[in-house]
């Protein structure tokens, strides 16, 4: 078994990779991020700024702000309204403190409200709140502030919590085996229980979701969405704006399904504080609710009371924005450009308009009001040149290379002793079968110049750079080598760019290259687009037994109901 030596870096929490040219589709563990664009951290210094890893900027004004270091040490500094920063006392600090209730538990979700409260979910599962708690928030049993973080256990236990979402005084979380929770404020339901009476603690969303798995929540001001694990949307409280997309306007006290979104299948829903957006598997954007700022991007500011497309002329979408406290929009392309739309420092934009950001989170600490951030953010530090950095600026350098890879009368200029250091295939080759009398170019004939370029590049930057259809002969390359992590990275490609015309192709290659976890994502987007694949030249034209295994296990899903 050859086992790549790769450098670890800190895995980040943003869905989108970093920008490329249009016809690329990139997956990079990566993703540059400037805290400092927030007012909030200009007063701190370089080495502080260094230490921070993740970090949220929330409250009524953008003045409170809540950062966990590389130590896992959680710090939190600001206005502390209604004890919102859990330092156990109600006074401000314009120097961060320290939680020591919550050293060294790794956080993987963390939201606010507009009381402003706090949900901290922790790698463990377990859910930590604290703040304002007037309507039962904290999910405590009562209404007192939470001064301090505290446990929220009731009708919790045994459970593992992997996210949480607030709207402005009502809480959800999400568990990993897809049951929703949601306690709170609930004067229009936004609780989904059935009743307009507030929820004092975590109580299970069932109705139509009780044989649903739910994989993502967010919440508006007083309404509450839910995306289920075959990409339908169900949307439950305050509809007054339409926000919830049922074509009425009329609130919600259960959970109902989004039927202008019927035969989507849909990954990512954002709310702002009125309106709400659905980004689609194909990249397709749709937006409804409240538009007094614009912020659907439609071009007028009608309020829509079911989804609309916008975005419509331009290339895929892989991550769209907003946040419960703000009334504008963002939206990121396949090759990085990012919009926004809505309200942008007091003015109204109503179509969605290009910007100079690198990032959705750059358009929220410049042009929203207030200020917050839209998602815990992930922080990568470029103040100096790491080792990555220096790896990656001498790959395919001539001048400092000392050997060289011919493919398809192409040369690739690379350094032996990083190839040693990074690959244990090289490590082999070199100390097996070469000596300095060998001659310096090594001929490649078995895979392309893209596929063999973007390989040898990865072991210099970790990343990858290609569009779906070379990255199956890459991931030809990584099976041939047994390389899993380079086909993790290879099917998270395929994933991004899959579209009708090629999805069975993909299928295709992923049962060849018995790479399990992308056929079942192909065969699922197959399935939920049955109608339009099945009319793909793709799909007459692959092999007879795999089409007849497709039409089979289609079959046992119930694909050809009517």
């Amino acid at each position: 078994m050859i086992i790549w030596k790769t450098l670890q870096f800190c895995l980040c929490l943003c869905p989108v990779t970093a920008a490329l040219p249009a016809a690329l589709a990139t997956y990079c563990e990566d993703t540059m991020v400037d805290v400092t664009k927030w007012p909030m951290f200009s007063l701190m210094g370089p080495q502080e700024l260094a230490s921070i890893r993740k970090a949220c900027v929330f409250g009524s004004s953008a003045n409170e702000a809540i950062y966990i270091t590389n130590d896992d040490e959680v710090f939190v500094f600001g206005l502390n309204c209604s004890n919102c920063l859990g330092t156990g006392d109600s006074l401000s600090t314009i120097v961060p403190k320290k939680l020591d209730f919550l050293s060294g538990r790794k956080v993987v979700s963390l939201t606010y409200g507009s009381g402003p409260h706090i949900l901290l979910a922790t790698e463990d599962g377990e859910l930590f709140a604290w703040g304002h708690n007037g309507y039962s928030q904290l999910g405590n049993g009562t209404t007192n502030q939470g001064v301090a973080p505290v446990l929220v256990s009731a009708n919790l236990l045994n459970k593992k919590v992997t996210e949480v979402a607030c709207g402005s005084h009502h809480s959800m979380a999400l568990t990993d085996t897809g049951e929703v929770y949601a306690w709170g404020y609930n004067n229009c339901g936004q609780v989904g229980s059935g009743s307009t009476a507030n929820q004092p603690t975590p109580r299970r969303v069932s109705s139509c979701l009780q044989n649903k798995v739910a994989v993502s929540i967010v919440c508006g001001q007083t309404s509450s969405l839910a995306v289920v694990d075959n990409g339908e949307v169900y949307g439950w409280g305050y509809n007054g704006n339409g926000q919830l997309g049922l074509g009425n306007n009329g609130n919600q006290l259960t959970p109902c399904r989004l039927v202008g979104l019927q035969g989507l299948c849909v990954q990512q829903i954002v709310s702002g504080y009125a309106h709400s957006m659905a980004l689609t598997d194909e990249g397709l954007l749709y937006a409804w609710g409240a538009n007094t700022y614009g912020q659907l991007g439609t071009g007028n500011k009608s309020n829509q009371l079911s989804p609309v497309q916008i975005l419509t002329e331009k290339e895929r979408i892989v991550e769209i924005a907003s946040c419960h406290s703000t009334h504008t929009s963002a939206a990121k392309t396949q090759s990085g450009q990012v919009y926004m739309w809505g309200q942008c420092r007091g003015q109204s934009i109503v179509l969605p308009h290009l910007t100079h950001f690198a990032c959705t989170d750059d358009v929220f600490a410049c042009f929203a009001t207030p200020s917050v951030m839209w998602r815990l953010l992930s922080v990568e530090h470029d103040d100096f040149l790491t080792v990555a950095q220096s790896l990656k600026k001498e790959f395919d350098n001539p001048e400092t290379a000392d050997l060289k890879f011919c493919v398809d009368g192409k040369y690739i200029y690379v350094h032996k002793a990083v190839l040693k250091i990074r690959c244990e295939h090289f490590r082999s080759m070199f100390q097996s079968h070469w000596n300095e009398d060998m001659k310096e170019v090594i001929e490649i004939d078995q895979f392309s110049y893209p596929v063999y370029r973007s390989f040898l590049e990865f072991l210099y930057t970790d990343s990858v750079e290609l569009p779906p259809e070379d990255a199956i002969g890459l991931l030809d390359l990584a099976t041939s080598y047994c390389e899993n992590r380079l086909k993790r990275l290879c099917q998270h490609i395929i994933k991004r760019g899959i579209i009708v015309e090629n999805a069975f192709s993909l299928l295709s290659a992923a049962v060849r290259y018995d790479a399990e976890d992308l056929e079942e994502f192909c065969f699922k987007f197959c399935v939920n687009h049955l109608t339009e694949v099945t009319q793909t030249a793709a799909f007459w034209q692959i092999d007879g037994n795999l089409l007849k295994d497709f039409i089979c296990r289609a079959s046992r899903c119930g694909a050809f109901k009517n």
